[in-house]
Parts: structure tokens; C-alpha cells; sequence
């Protein structure tokens, strides 16, 4: 079974990230066709800035390969490294009704957070799409805030198929309802674009602060808690073990525990659990051309299975207009 998914190099990986996508994937490659990329053309939507992008790709990749990511058991690249995609979003684009694009959740709500609407923010879907199907994937790990999109990418996909031939698998969503969605320090999904992050490779001192910083409410320390509404508590169940979640629920309850001793664990069960993979980071992030040479091998694997599809492509649109040898 094919797997693939991307993340934006948009920002510091944070612990949202990471239980939200990176680690079902980076389980995927024992016993899938993994196929992992950097979205760098995605953030184009949000990060005008150069060097941002560039450093934020290295960033990206650096990250997924020190938290697991074996380039020999998977395909790994950045996205404009294989120029098909762009290709292929054109020619999907010519059988996308914008109904559809103007029915995104994630396009009107940032426009309400005040993003300029461009084209690229408009049409973000329709490259998503190019994503997934130029790789015939038969499954996409997403959180529950990218649903649309990938329900976006299956009519698209059987829209093309309806107009010109079978040509795209129709791929299939993966959503684990257990950790699809994160919440951050102020209750909402942890997001860059809310500020309410926890960074994983940042160094201690702001972890923790960050940690700390958990918004919860004003009942005093020997009053009864509601774990059920508490946002420590929620991240605390996404690091502790089963049988320490519920005597951490049976604290609550009791009474007598203070939001802040529970911040305190919570830090220390962060800070341990990210332990393993903070020497493999340093130890790529001094050796940024062998994670550069990771990436173009990558890329040369995945452009073989992007040259092959958009060999199909070309041939039912119409656009290779001389007939084959």
C-alpha cells in the first residue's frame, strides 16, 4: 500500500505536528510504500520571505529524518524538487469547479483571520490534489482540518477519470481520532498560526515556559478538577502511559492537585519522551549537505513515479500531440 503526506516547512516542529502526522508516518515505512515530502510550494501561501522558506525546507527535513524517517525505507523529497506537480495542478485545475475550491473551511477561515485571498491561497486545494494522485497514493494520513481537502482531492480525482479514462487511484483518508487534532497552550488545535505551539528541538528553559504557560482555569488547588475540560490534562494524556492517565484523572477529582504541579509533570514527560532524538538532530543539523544529498536522492525517486503518471496524463488531455515511438 502506498502511503504519502507532506508537512509545510512554515515554522519550528512542534508536538501538534508531530502526533497529528509525523509519527503514523514515520511508522507507516515498516510495512507500507511510504512516500514523504516537504510542501514548500504550500507555504508559498503564507511565507513571502526567501531565505524564511529555504531555511524552513532544511528545517523540515532535518526534523523528520532525526525523529525517524529512513530515506532507505521510504521516498523522502521537497516538493519543487519534482516540477510535474506544478504541471499536473494545471490540468487538474481545468476540471475543478470553483464551488468546490470556494467551499474550503481552511481558505474561508483564513481569510477571516485577515490572510490576503491570492490565487495561490484559493487554489491551495487543486495542489494538494497534484500532491497526492501524481503518486497514485492509496492512502493519506490527515488531521480532522485537512478532511476537506482530501474529500476535495477524490472528486477531483474522479472528476478527471469521468472526463478522460480511469488514470488516478481515488485515494482514501487516514484520521486516528485519538490524536488527529492537538490541542495548544491555549486550548485551540496547536497550530503557528495561533502562536499556542510547543516546540520539540527548542532548547529547555523555553519548553517549559511554554509548558507553563498552558491556559486553564481559576479553580483553587484543593477543589475538584474536570480532567475532561483541562488543556494540561488533554496533552498530558497524549505523552503518560494508560494507567498513569487515569490516576491523573483520580487526582483531579479528588481534589488537592494544582494545575501547576500537573504542568511541571506534564514538562518533565515532554522533555524525556523527545530525549532519543536530540543527538541525531544535532548531528544532522552539522551536516546540512548530507541532508541536502537525502533530498535529491528522494527526488529522483519520486520524479520516476511523477514522469510515469504524467506520461498517462499528457496522453488523455491531449497535450503530447505527436504519436508515440
Amino acid at each position: 500500500m502506498r502511503i504519502l503526506s507532506g508537512i509545510q516547512p512554515s515554522g519550528t516542529l512542534h508536538v501538534g505536528n508531530f502526533f497529528g502526522m509525523m509519527q503514523k508516518m514515520i511508522n507507516y515505512q515498516r510495512d507500507n510504500e511510504l512516500f514523504a515530502f516537504i510542501a514548500n510550494l504550500h507555504a508559498m501561501t503564507s511565507v513571502i520571505d526567501n531565505k524564511t522558506l529555504a531555511k524552513g525546507t532544511m528545517e523540515a527535513a532535518t526534523n523528520f529524518l532525526a525523529l525517524g524517517l529512513d530515506p532507505e525505507k521510504s521516498v523522502f523529497w521537497v516538493q519543487s524538487d519534482v516540477p510535474e506537480v506544478a504541471e499536473l495542478t494545471w490540468y487538474l485545475s481545468n476540471v475543478t469547479p470553483v464551488g468546490l475550491l470556494e467551499r474550503s473551511h481552511s481558505f474561508k477561515d483564513k481569510i477571516a483571520r485577515g490572510i490576503a485571498p491570492n490565487a495561490g491561497l484559493f487554489t491551495y486545494p487543486v495542489l494538494m490534489a497534484s500532491d497526492i494522485l501524481l503518486y497514485q497514493a492509496n492512502v493519506v494520513p490527515v488531521g480532522k482540518d485537512q478532511k476537506q481537502h482530501l474529500e476535495i482531492t477524490r472528486d477531483v480525482a474522479i472528476k478527471f477519470n469521468n472526463a478522460y479514462g480511469e488514470t488516478f487511484i481515488v485515494p482514501e483518508p487516514d484520521i486516528d481520532d485519538n490524536v488527529a487534532t492537538i490541542p495548544g497552550v491555549d486550548g485551540q488545535k496547536m497550530s503557528k498560526s495561533y502562536d499556542n505551539t510547543i516546540e520539540i528541538f527548542a532548547e529547555k528553559n523555553v519548553i517549559k515556559k511554554r509548558v507553563m504557560s498552558i491556559v486553564t482555569d481559576s479553580t483553587p488547588v484543593e477543589e475538584p478538577k474536570d480532567p475532561d475540560t483541562c488543556n494540561v490534562f488533554a496533552l498530558y494524556k497524549v505523552f503518560a502511559p494508560d494507567d498513569n492517565v487515569k490516576l491523573m484523572a483520580d487526582r483531579y477529582r479528588a481534589g488537592g492537585t494544582g494545575y501547576g504541579d500537573v504542568k511541571k509533570e506534564l514538562f518533565e514527560l515532554i522533555w524525556n519522551y523527545f530525549a532519543p532524538y536530540r543527538e541525531r538532530h544535532a548531528e544532522l543539523m552539522d551536516d546540512q549537505p548530507q541532508v541536502r544529498k537525502i533530498l535529491l536522492e528522494g527526488a529522483e525517486k519520486a520524479r520516476y513515479h511523477a514522469v510515469r503518471t504524467m506520461r498517462k496524463v499528457r496522453k488523455k488531455v491531449g497535450s503530447t500531440y505527436f504519436k508515440d515511438k
